[in-house]
């Protein structure tokens, strides 16, 4: 679904004042991603980039856990898994691998950990891990010189002024601190370690760590003094905040993400300064700056989506419509553990379907990933993606497992072998359900409960639909659907439209390719035999155990003035399309599919109706 965003150049009571547009670049396709925080230095990950012809290969470290960690006897372990230690050797590692996975053909998009930092300022012995860096090994002939003298005035602050630190990973038995993405002499170190990575041969960078906290500091209360004052007149920000004179108003919270429950008009305007303000930041180091050295740069963020989590997570969550994802390549969304497991009984097939669908329309069928936590589903992880627009299959891709590995490969290899279905295509609907992003805007985050429950019985009723934030409805978007819902407002499905008989473990999705000339329809099968134990995410592709769907029967409504020539069936199982006999007449076509074990399209090639 293509939907152009019109960039809103003004200040308004909703965000910041937008930046001038950086330079243009062409638009970014992949349809296979690899991502790896570990194993990537195994001596077989390069065989295995080569079995599976993956675009893009996300590895390496360029920002704060690089600089934090690289120099100390923790190199090896959680988050970076570096693979040597020393910033100079490390740093010439990556730049080898990078040039052998170049030669291998895929880009290669490097981890950059925006915020969070490990080490102690002092000690018995002196400061470790990124205050070491910072204090004794930052090399200026590589990175510039210093924007400051102390690194903790780089630092997030809590409201008794303190440098905003905690120790839950106690790497090393250091702290873990926050820097301030407000903080301009931060940003300064950001675009330093930017400028090495990309001389060092990487082609784009996904931001993560990419989090704004409750931090008070300077920078904060003046950004959000400065969003109040432009957004809103005096009396404005006295009658709905509650602010007699916000020019002299010291904040003892700027929050972010927070409870909905707890929420008011004034932590919804913080939380939602701060995603605007985090999106200003990552602009201003990789979108503006970063291309400004490497024209092209791939760019992305790793953000969380988990079951729709708003206020209290999604980083794009309060974000106004002109800045969400502008100017990015991909997204990441991690679900986290809510998309893990079956419940088939309960009608729970572990799925991100919603999800995917959500970001696809949100981001103008541009490229995305779901990060699931899914070490066990590796058919349907990879499925699932490839048949709503998105780039298989994040962060586990497990090669060390011989089994995992040969359906990686197998799955991979079977999207390159139909590229020109997957590459630019653009989804192929009939309805569309409308995410109600205004009123969680308005801190109605109970309206996401019931475009849920809709959302999920248009999937069981196999509709064929797209979602989109209801703020980016406009009438000639509404024009190209038989109905547009709304699960505020109850409406019938239309008639005439396309029908599936299939269980309701199968998920039916279109889409159209690029060069147009096909109809092309997804089935993706959630049928397994689960674990014993109730909602189990299982161990590894051995308890997949995928059963396989028989007795799909489609009755497809074509687009206007269209009729169908040829239609033919594969998987990755079966990989060789097998052309089945259809009906046609009146507009429509009718066909059985072929029996499928988790994943298959039939490709329906069309051509002008007489």
């Amino acid at each position: 679904m293509r939907v152009l965003l019109a960039v809103c150049l003004l200040a308004c009571a909703a965000a910041q004042a937008v930046p001038a547009d950086p330079p243009k670049t062409a638009r970014t396709e992949f349809t296979r991603l690899v991502a790896h925080w570990d194993g990537y230095a195994d001596p077989d990950y390069l065989k295995f980039v080569g079995e599976a012809r993956p675009d893009v290969c996300q590895l390496g470290f360029y920002g704060g856990h690089f600089y934090s960690l690289a120099h100390t006897p923790e190199f090896k372990g959680y988050p970076a898994h570096l693979p040597v230690q020393g910033i100079a050797e490390c740093g010439k590692w990556f730049e080898e691998r990078n040039a052998a996975v170049h030669k291998l053909g895929p880009k290669v998009v490097g981890h950059f950990n925006v915020t969070f930092l490990v080490g102690e300022p002092d000690g018995k012995d002196g400061p470790r891990g990124f205050f070491k860096f910072y204090r004794d090994l930052w090399d200026e002939k590589e990175l510039g010189p210093k924007p400051v003298k102390d690194p903790l005035d780089l630092m997030a602050r809590n409201a008794d002024g303190t440098p905003m630190a905690s120790k839950q990973y106690s790497i090393g038995q250091m702290r873990e601190f926050t820097a301030c993405l407000n903080n301009p002499h931060w940003r300064t170190v950001l675009k330093a370690w930017a400028r090495r990575g990309i001389e060092r041969g990487v082609d784009g960078y996904i931001a993560n760590y990419f989090y704004r906290h409750n931090c008070v500091c300077e920078h904060c209360q003046k950004g959000f003094r400065d969003h109040l004052a432009t957004g809103f007149t005096p009396e404005q920000v006295k009658e709905r905040f509650g602010i007699a004179d916000v020019k002299g108003h010291t904040f003892t919270e700027i929050v972010g993400w927070h409870d909905p429950k707890d929420s008011t008009p004034l932590r919804r305007e913080m939380l939602k300064w701060s995603q605007a303000s985090t999106k200003e930041a990552f602009d201003d180091v990789f979108v503006r700056y970063g291309r400004s050295l490497k024209p092209g740069l791939i760019v992305a963020q790793w953000n969380h989506l988990g079951d729709f989590n708003q206020v209290s997570g999604d980083e794009r969550s309060l974000l106004p419509a002109p800045l969400w994802g502008r100017d990015e390549d991909y997204l990441w969304y991690s679900t986290g553990g809510a998309a893990n497991f079956t419940d088939l009984a309960a009608g729970v097939y572990g799925e991100g379907t919603l999800q995917a669908r959500y970001i696809r329309g949100a981001f103008d069928d541009k490229p995305f990933t779901l990060g699931k936590y899914e070490g066990t589903r590796i058919r349907a992880a990879i499925a699932e993606l490839a048949a709503n627009g998105g780039a298989p299959m994040g962060f586990y891709t497990r090669f060390k497992d011989p089994a995992a590995r040969a359906e990686i490969v197998r799955y991979y290899n079977f999207l390159e072998k139909n590229d020109a279905a997957y590459r630019g295509n653009r989804s192929h609907s009939e309805v569309l359900l409308l995410f109600p992003r205004t009123r969680v805007h308005a801190g109605d985050v109970a309206a996401v409960e019931a475009f849920k429950k809709l959302g999920k019985s248009l999937l069981d009723d196999h509709v064929l639909f797209d979602v989109l934030p209801d703020d980016l409805l406009t009438p000639a978007v509404r024009e190209r659907y038989r109905a547009v819902l709304d699960a505020a407002k109850p409406a019938e499905l239309p008639a005439g439209r396309s029908v599936f008989s299939a269980a309701k473990a199968v998920r039916v999705s279109a889409s159209a390719p690029a060069t147009g000339g096909e109809v092309t329809l997804h089935f993706v099968n959630y049928d397994r035999t689960e674990p014993k134990k109730p909602r189990d995410p299982g161990s590894g592709i051995a308890d997949e155990k995928p059963v396989a769907a028989d007795g799909v029967t489609v009755d497809l409504a074509l687009p206007a003035g269209l009729k169908a020539t040829a239609i033919r069936v594969s998987s990755p199982e079966a990989p060789d399309p097998v052309e089945v006999k259809f009906m046609a007449g009146e507009g429509r076509v009718r066909f059985a599919v072929p029996k499928f074990l988790v994943y298959a399209i039939a490709r329906i090639e069309t051509a002008p109706a007489k």
